[in-house]
């Protein structure tokens, strides 16, 4: 009998994480608006969707070099001093990225460099912040905090592209950025207000390089976590470059402009917040395994109907379910590899993780904005479709996993020992 669904706000009640999922709605949704912003600002100064590709490659390429020693860094510092301090160095970014195009001396180099600069706090910030989620709930509130921070992540996806459309058509992309250089300082604050008392002992012991050495033997060395990791840079490759090329999916071939463009987004965000809730309440009642890859097929076949499809509405119901196809496969992979992670390699472990969620985008975005240049941005979508079904498949991990067909990732024997 499948275990009773769960409140999917039970995490709330907690106060660190109730100020955290605060302060980053507001800066996420300021995210969001430069995320677009920043597609249509390359797209005017370029006219390229190339290199659209390019600079979406570049905020997160130093995830990539970086991403790792990010996570060796998660389990060596206290997280919430360094999030403060990572969290001040991307407004700082984004600060000069609004004031370079508001006095009209913007340029595509410019957009590019401080891309790089953000993607590279990224790359710290990132797993420093997955881990720290442990510290604020608890291990069996984990799933439900995970679900949760997606559904924020996702909502604000939303709202953001949505508010920036209506700006973009009104006043330009100005306003975006400096927008989103103000949402910072709600993620800021809400850590401040939490005060001194999550920041626990960190293990210190060891060389650096020896603490790297353990995190990789562990993630590799393991047939689960591998296994994982493999699926998730594979998804992240072919299936997920799809976002970059909405711009040039809404202009080129939907007709839409900039409204249309922000519309799209905000039905993957829709569709992703569904997916994040559903994780929420009913995740745990499923084998992570069997989600896995239902959302791989998933996700798959909506491509596919975006790919073949000349029809807006059809087009935004299919990013919309490959949004919520995407999700469940993230949610479901984050979660168990946290919950089997050790608590002294979790920051290790979520610095591989966002290597192969952000790290390996580069690629996918590159492989992406070159198909989308020379053979259009449907024959794109079809090759991410195409790849993504057969990485359900190939690199499933059902029936190879000790555990594999176990419950949705939080009820694991053994888990952090």
């Amino acid at each position: 009998m499948l275990p009773a669904p769960r409140n999917p706000f039970q995490s709330l009640r907690h106060r660190p994480f109730r100020l955290f999922f605060a302060g980053q709605f507001v800066s996420l949704v300021g995210t969001w608006m430069q995320v677009v912003a920043q597609g249509w600002l390359v797209l005017e100064l370029t006219d390229s969707p190339f290199y659209v590709g390019v600079v979406s490659a570049l905020g997160s390429v130093p995830i990539l070099f970086f991403t790792l020693w990010g996570g060796v860094l998660a389990d060596r510092v206290h997280r919430r001093r360094a999030l403060i301090i990572l969290q001040s160095l991307m407004l700082v970014d984004a600060l000069a990225l609004a004031t370079l195009t508001a006095t009209g001396t913007i340029t595509l180099s410019w957009v590019m460099l401080l891309a790089a600069i953000h993607g590279t706090s990224a790359a710290f910030e990132v797993p420093i912040r997955q881990a720290f989620i442990m510290e604020m709930v608890g291990r069996d509130d984990l799933m439900n905090a995970i679900a949760l921070n997606s559904s924020n992540f996702n909502l604000t996806r939303i709202l953001g592209p949505a508010v920036a459309g209506g700006v973009i058509a009104a006043a330009g992309v100005t306003p975006c950025f400096f927008l989103n250089s103000a949402s910072f300082l709600a993620a800021i604050g809400s850590l401040v207000a939490m005060g001194k008392d999550h920041e626990p002992a960190v293990p210190r012991t060891g060389a650096q390089s020896a603490t790297f050495r353990e995190g990789l033997d562990y993630v590799w060395g393991r047939e689960e976590p591998r296994a994982l990791l493999l699926l998730t840079a594979a998804f992240s490759v072919f299936g997920f470059s799809f976002v970059p090329m909405l711009p040039v999916l809404a202009r080129d071939v939907l007709g839409t402009g900039a409204v249309g463009y922000g519309f799209l987004m905000t039905s993957v965000g829709v569709g992703a917040s569904a997916g994040a809730l559903a994780m929420a309440s009913w995740g745990h009642r499923f084998p992570a395994h069997r989600v896995i890859r239902v959302a791989g097929l998933g996700f798959g076949l909506a491509l596919g109907i975006a790919a073949v499809s000349r029809s807006w509405p059809v087009v935004a119901a299919a990013v919309g379910l490959a949004g919520f196809a995407m999700i469940l496969n993230n949610v479901s992979s984050n979660a168990r590899l946290q919950t089997c992670a050790p608590d002294h390699l979790r920051g290790r472990v979520m610095g591989f993780y966002a290597m192969m969620v952000l790290g390996v985008s580069p690629l996918g975005a590159l492989q992406a904005g070159w198909v989308s240049e020379h053979l259009g941005v449907p024959a794109s979508l079809g090759m991410g479709a195409i790849a993504s079904v057969a990485a359900a498949f190939l690199l499933h991990p059902a029936g190879r996993i000790p555990g594999g067909s176990g419950g949705g990732g939080v009820h694991i024997e053994g888990a952090g020992t």
